[in-house]
């Protein structure tokens, strides 16, 4: 019988664009996929509902996929230390094939994987499907990783990126016998997110699949994709890809990506619509940058990467940060983006810059305790780009500007200059005067009618406090 390789799903919920998966096709015709639902990382703390609600719709729609061309998705619960190769074991698979992280304990896992695989005189194979660049392909003159983002564009925007990989079309799944061999090993059918412990019951923000993710990118392409520099930064416009929960997931691949917007700059025909998708791809590029970064500087999901802020004496007052949570701190734009973010699990890239800000340089709580709370809480959260941008906003990480102080008001001036957002997701306050909704300066009647908190802190206070600690911690 033709040998049976089993390809470890994990962050590429996809079977188009696989360089993994291609890779185990090219050796054999039977290929089955496996996920392992890793204890390690559903019983942390910082998993949220709505994040392993998208993740068990994706791998709905995979075994699904995997059905209809021949073969199959086992799904395990299980260390993948164990699971992984006692299952390749158990199938007398003749090798494991997957793609490989940047994050720390996922390096540490596969190498245990690899270990035991080895042990057992199992062959295996990990690609970097993750990135158009792999670690160490984009480097500085002198050979080390970047620091900076600007020059990593630039570097990285020059290098050729790889075409998209071959599609699985046909497979061979297991006899049965093999499935009952499977089954013994501890595979297991599908769980809901409710069977995992997790509860989400609002709509997904994204449809979970490469279908639908394949659709959203086709369909930002065709329309806000041009208009994207000078509408990005507005809450209250829908002009994003919408696609970050399917990047985190691997449900469709960054080649596939990047090939549709290179399509779509062949098709602009004007400046500012080549300007909006280069605008847009510099994003996919600040993506890979914080990956990139946490691979070399793996001590950046722990801490500061700035040695200013390893030991910054931050206030962290508990009730604000629980008003910060609740999107009760008396700052409409801060409290309209933390209510999207609770009821939805996503929120938008410029509100996420300023609530961070708010947190860490208004109420002057340590940056990672709002890090978490967004891992708890985004269908989207993903370590490197989530580490990466409360390292920004914080001051805390590689930025050529390290103090960078938002004004909650001005903010709002600039990007919800009719307070559309924020009544959106205050309703509340939808009768209050639009001039009091984007200054803050609501009076106390109208907080008491609405039923709506004072501010808890003042803004010029705070950023000069903040000030002082910096200052004082640089020396």
């Amino acid at each position: 019988m033709t040998d049976l390789i089993l390809f470890w799903h994990r962050r590429d919920l996809r079977l188009a664009d696989n360089l993994g998966l291609a890779a185990a096709c090219r050796r054999s015709p039977r290929v089955v996929g496996v996920f392992c639902l890793d204890p390690s990382i559903l019983n942390r703390d910082d998993v949220a509902p709505a994040r392993v609600a998208y993740l068990i719709g994706c791998l709905q729609t995979l075994q699904t996929a995997y059905t209809k061309v021949g073969s199959e998705l086992l799904i395990l619960k299980a260390d993948p230390t164990h699971g992984i190769p006692a299952l390749a074991k158990a199938l007398q698979a003749t090798a494991v094939y997957w793609n490989k992280d940047v994050e720390p304990y996922s390096r540490s896992r596969d190498r245990a994987v690899a270990a035991a695989l080895k042990e057992q005189g199992i062959d295996y194979q990990a690609s970097w499907d993750q990135l158009l660049h792999e670690p160490g392909a984009i480097t500085t003159g002198n050979g080390q990783p970047y620091t900076v983002y600007t020059p990593f564009w630039k570097n990285w925007s020059r290098q050729p990126k790889s075409a998209p990989a071959e599609v699985l079309h046909h497979g061979t799944g297991l006899t049965e016998l093999e499935q009952q061999q499977a089954q013994q090993a501890g595979t297991i059918p599908l769980p809901t997110a409710k069977d995992l412990g997790y509860v989400w019951v609002n709509p997904l923000f994204l449809e979970p699949g490469e279908t639908a993710a394949q659709t959203a990118l086709e369909t930002f392409c065709q329309r806000a994709i041009t208009k994207y520099a000078e509408q990005r930064n507005f809450p209250a416009n829908p002009g994003t890809s919408g696609l970050s929960p399917a990047l985190k997931f691997g449900v469709i691949s960054l080649r596939t990506v990047w090939a549709a917007t290179e399509a779509a700059m062949e098709a602009a025909q004007s400046d500012e619509a080549r300007d909006g998708i280069r605008t847009w791809q510099q994003e996919l590029a600040w993506r890979e940058f914080y990956q990139q970064a946490l691979f070399h500087f793996p001590d950046l999901a722990e801490g500061a990467y700035r040695p200013a802020f390893k030991q910054f004496p931050w206030g962290n007052n508990e009730d604000w940060f629980a008003a910060w949570c609740e999107g009760k701190t008396g700052y409409p734009i801060v409290d309209a983006a933390m209510r999207q973010l609770n009821e939805t699990g996503w929120m938008h890239n410029r509100c996420r810059m300023i609530v961070a800000s708010f947190l860490t340089k208004d109420l002057i709580i340590d940056w990672r305790w709002g890090e978490k709370y967004f891992m708890q809480t985004l269908i989207d959260g993903d370590l490197a780009a989530n580490n990466g941008g409360w390292q920004w906003s914080a001051s805390s990480g590689m930025d050529p500007k390290p103090l960078r102080i938002f004004n909650p008001a001005s903010q709002t001036a600039k990007f919800d200059a009719e307070a559309d957002y924020i009544r959106e997701w205050l309703p509340e306050l939808r009768g209050v005067d639009t001039e009091a909704l984007v200054t803050g300066k609501l009076t106390t009647l109208e907080c008491d009618r609405a039923g709506y908190p004072r501010p808890i802190v003042d803004h010029n206070q705070q950023q000069k406090q903040f000030k002082a600690l910096y200052a004082q911690a640089k020396t």
